[in-house]
C-alpha cells in the first residue's frame, strides 16, 4: 500500500503495530492520555518500541462519549501531528470523522485516515481521502460512540459486520478511493458484547475473504477485563492474547497501547509462521 508521501505499507512481514496516540484527557485508558508535546514525544517512543504507525487522536470513542467541537479537535491533534513529523518520516494515522480535521492532519503530514464511521458521518470525508490519495480505515460500529454499548443486539454478527465492512469499501470505491488503498476494522468493542466479539476473533479470517488488508484493535477493551476480571490497567496479558488470535486469523495490522509488548508478540508469531519444517 502507498502512502501520500510515497512511503510503502510492507503487509509480507510481521503485522504491523499500530500505536495509540491519545491526544486528549478522557480517553477510556488513563494511561495512554497525553497532549502536545508529550503526545509527539509518545509517538517517538513507540516508534522505537516497533510501531509501524502512528495513529493520533484528539476525540475519544470510548463508551459514553459525545462529539467534541472542530476547533477543539483541530487544537488537539495538529500540533502534536507537525511536532512528530519534524522529527520523523513514520507513517502517521489521525483518528478522526470530520474531514476538515482529516484536511489539516493530511496538511500537517499525516497519510492514512482512521475513520470509525467508515466515512458514513462526515459526507465530504470520501471525497477528500480520494483526492488526496489518503489510505483509509473503515470501522464497524453499530450505534454511535454515546450509545454503542447500549445493548447491541445482532441476528448474526459475523454476517452483519462483514456486510457493513463490503459496503462501505464499495462506498468509497464509488467516491473513487482506490480498493489498494482500503483497510477494513472490525470494529472490536464498537457496539459489540463480550460474545459478540469473541465471534469476531475466532472468524476474522471470514471477514478478510474479500481481500482488504485488516485491522484489529482490542488494545484493553472492555470484553478484555469482563473474561479477566481484570481493570483496565492490568490487561495486557489478556490484550496480547486477543491480538494473537487476531493476527492468526489474518489480521495486518494490530492497534494497539502497548507497543514493545505487540511488536515482539507480532515477530514471534511471524517467526513460527515461517519456520523451517526440517
Amino acid at each position: 500500500m502507498i502512502l501520500p508521501s510515497g512511503t510503502k505499507l510492507d503487509f509480507s512481514g510481521p503485522v504491523l503495530v499500530m500505536a495509540i496516540i491519545n491526544c486528549n484527557d478522557d480517553s477510556f485508558y488513563p494511561a495512554s492520555r497525553s497532549k502536545t508535546p508529550d503526545a509527539a514525544e509518545k509517538a517517538l517512543e513507540a516508534q522505537q518500541d516497533g510501531a509501524a504507525i502512528v495513529d493520533f487522536g484528539g476525540e475519544s470513542s470510548r463508551p459514553g462519549s459525545a462529539y467534541i467541537s472542530t476547533e477543539e479537535e483541530l487544537e488537539r491533534v495538529i500540533p502534536a501531528i507537525k511536532a512528530f513529523r519534524k522529527q520523523s518520516a513514520l507513517p502517521v494515522s489521525v483518528d478522526t470523522r470530520k474531514a476538515v480535521v482529516a484536511r489539516s492532519a493530511l496538511d500537517a503530514g499525516a497519510d492514512i485516515i482512521n475513520d470509525i464511521s467508515a466515512l458514513y458521518d462526515d459526507p465530504e470525508m470520501a471525497p477528500l481521502c480520494a483526492r488526496r490519495g489518503a489510505p483509509v480505515i473503515l470501522v464497524h460500529m453499530k450505534g454511535t460512540p454515546v450509545n454503542m454499548q447500549n445493548s447491541p443486539v445482532y441476528t448474526d454478527v459475523l454476517k452483519e459486520v462483514r456486510d457493513f465492512l463490503q459496503n462501505a469499501a464499495d462506498r468509497a470505491m464509488e467516491s473513487g478511493i482506490q480498493k489498494e488503498k482500503i483497510i477494513l476494522d472490525p470494529g472490536f468493542g464498537f457496539g459489540k458484547n463480550t460474545n459478540d466479539n469473541l465471534i469476531l476473533l475466532a472468524r476474522l479470517a471470514e471477514i478478510g475473504l474479500s481481500g482488504y488488508p485488516l485491522m484489529a484493535g482490542v488494545s484493553r477493551k472492555s470484553f478484555i477485563g469482563e473474561i479477566t476480571g481484570r481493570p483496565v490497567n492490568e490487561r495486557l496479558a489478556g490484550t496480547l492474547a486477543a491480538s494473537a488470535a487476531a493476527i492468526w486469523g489474518g489480521a495486518s495490522i494490530i492497534r494497539l497501547h502497548d507497543v514493545k509488548e505487540g511488536a515482539d508478540l507480532a515477530n514471534i508469531l511471524y517467526a513460527i509462521k515461517k519456520r523451517k519444517t526440517v
